[in-house]
């Protein structure tokens, strides 16, 4: 088949899009906490909402995917963003943000099933690899812009700078107390040119694989009665948990604990998260060529739950700023070392069980839930301490894991 770049430029920057949408709410907790006045456990409803939309939507994408096929769903995915974005922009209040972004989650959930197998098609399996890497870097770097983006645009409005024609227009366009509100207006224009862009490609026909179907709800209620596939869900849902658990809460923890403004280091310790969780992924696939997966997992998440506990317990904030980043790089391998031991642990389905364990990514509305509930109770440090939980779940999964295929290794090539 031939290949079409063009298609894969696309869906890149849809990887980019999914990321810029989504990994922005940790930045913003801080102001939503002061502009609409509610408590940690309120502002934590905000990654529920996002995330639970993960839950509902995973295995559903997948039959709609087979049914109406990748362009009508994509098409589909950025108008429901487009209109979540644009409800915030237009209607600022708490209400109405938790129904936004559970608009944007649906729709970046659709994404995520519809986008890979188009990649593969696109770019040709002997090259998925190396444009599924790309694809994470695309991912990651929108994940570091994203809260920079934020916090230009609130400093500069918060200042009163009109000095360009984006600022000037975002003057007239969001409240004066809430300058912040001016990423949702960026997000709708994105998610909008998406529509359009999207609309006018041509996208190639996609034959799924075996292991790219979602499969029959009858599939998915058999494969839940094995034990090893409820594991590994609640594996997903431990890692997808750590990582919004701790990027969440970040901001307002160095703004509570060591007085550090949430618009500055605040969005700067969440951008530095992120692209160290990028580049670790590099170290993580150079180690895999040297150790057994279950103890590349065992050592990183030994390591997380190190640099978490110096960044809670230090009474410095430069080290506390140094110990949340580094909770991101460990957390960089957590993610394909969970998912590939999952599926080395079945001999088929593999569809069915990827849609099970992408349900998973539900832990992302769960934990940072449970983190602020607790931090309005016994603080935002005690709150925190629940990741440790998640976290030595993930540690255990190098115990009990037993795939029917090891990652193959310089020195184990069987």
């Amino acid at each position: 088949m031939k290949r079409n770049y063009f298609v894969v430029t696309l869906i890149l920057f849809i990887f980019f899009v999914i990321s810029f949408l989504t990994n922005i709410i940790g930045p913003l907790i801080p102001e939503v906490i002061k502009g609409f006045s509610v408590s940690k456990g309120m502002a934590g409803l905000l990654n529920f909402s996002f995330f639970i939309a993960y839950g509902v939507m995973s295995i559903p994408a997948g039959m709609l995917t087979e049914r109406f096929k990748e362009k009508k769903v994509i098409l589909a995915a950025f108008v429901l963003a487009t209109v979540g974005a644009f409800l915030f922009s237009l209607f600022p209040s708490f209400g109405v943000y938790l129904i936004s972004l559970f608009l944007i989650g649906l729709g970046m959930a659709i994404l995520q099933v519809a986008i890979n197998p188009l990649l593969r098609v696109s770019g040709g399996e002997e090259n998925f690899a190396f444009t599924s890497v790309l694809a994470q870097l695309f991912f990651g770097g929108a994940s570091f812009l994203s809260p920079l983006m934020y916090s230009y645009l609130v400093t500069n409005l918060s200042a009163g700078n009109t000095s360009n024609i984006l600022l000037s227009t975002l003057d007239n366009l969001v409240p004066k107390d809430l300058t912040w509100v001016s990423v949702y207006w960026i997000f709708a224009l994105v998610a909008i040119v998406m529509v359009i862009v999207v609309f006018f490609f041509k996208l190639p026909k996609v034959e799924l694989k075996e292991d790219e179907k979602v499969g029959s709800f009858d599939t998915i209620k058999e494969l839940l009665k094995n034990k090893y596939v409820v594991l590994f869900f609640f594996g997903i849902f431990a890692y997808v948990g750590t990582e919004q658990g701790v990027a969440s809460w970040i901001s307002q923890f160095l703004s509570d604990y060591h007085g550090m403004n949430p618009e500055v280091e605040g969005a700067k310790a969440i951008s530095t998260f992120w692209l160290l969780l990028t580049l670790g992924c590099f170290l993580g696939l150079g180690l895999l060529k040297l150790m057994d997966s279950k103890l590349v997992l065992k050592i990183f998440s030994l390591a997380a739950m190190i640099s978490l506990a110096t960044a809670l317990l230090t009474g410095s904030g430069m080290i506390a700023y140094y110990g949340f980043v580094g909770v991101g790089f460990f957390a960089s391998v957590m993610w394909s070392v969970i998912f590939s031991l999952a599926l080395n642990s079945l001999k088929d389905h593999h569809g069915a069980f990827s849609g099970i364990l992408c349900s998973g990514i539900i832990g992302g509305a769960i934990v940072p839930l449970i983190v602020g509930v607790l931090g309005d109770a016994i603080g935002l440090r005690g709150g925190m301490m629940f990741v440790f939980i998640p976290l030595a779940f993930i540690f255990s999964i190098g115990f009990w894991a037993k795939p029917l295929v090891n990652n193959k290794t310089i020195f184990n090539k069987e």
